[in-house]
């Protein structure tokens, strides 16, 4: 089992940062992807940014520039670091990491950090 605890999430202005940190904890072999997933109320949670065990990155179109995904594996910790907020980036966040098991693939969801963007 992988434990997720995401912090960091909060209010802030239009035009202001925020990072967020998910730590990962308990039985971490085999981990090959992390992510930062976000979901609005009414919508289908979507991928925001996410990071390969070779360390490649990808992101969602409107947040390229202006978010960073990066990992500390010293510290067993993803971040996100959100420059150029806007409102629209106002979501609940979500931790994401997939794991290739013994006896198969796993998935694991931290429990969300709320971020909200004030115009």
């Amino acid at each position: 089992q992988v434990q997720l605890e995401e912090s960091g999430g909060g209010l802030v202005q239009a035009g202001g940062s925020l990072r967020l940190s998910c730590a990962v904890s308990g039985s971490t072999v085999g981990i090959n992807a992390l992510g930062w997933y976000r979901q609005v109320l009414g919508k289908q949670r979507e991928l925001v940014a996410s990071i390969e065990d070779g360390g490649s990155t990808g992101y969602e179109e409107s947040v390229k520039g202006r978010f960073t995904i990066s990992r500390d594996n010293a510290k067993n910790t993803l971040y996100l670091q959100m420059n150029s907020l806007k409102p629209e980036d106002t979501a609940i966040y979500y931790c994401n990491v997939k794991q290739q098991r013994a006896w198969g693939p796993a998935e694991y969801w931290g429990r969300g950090a709320h971020v909200t963007v004030s115009s």
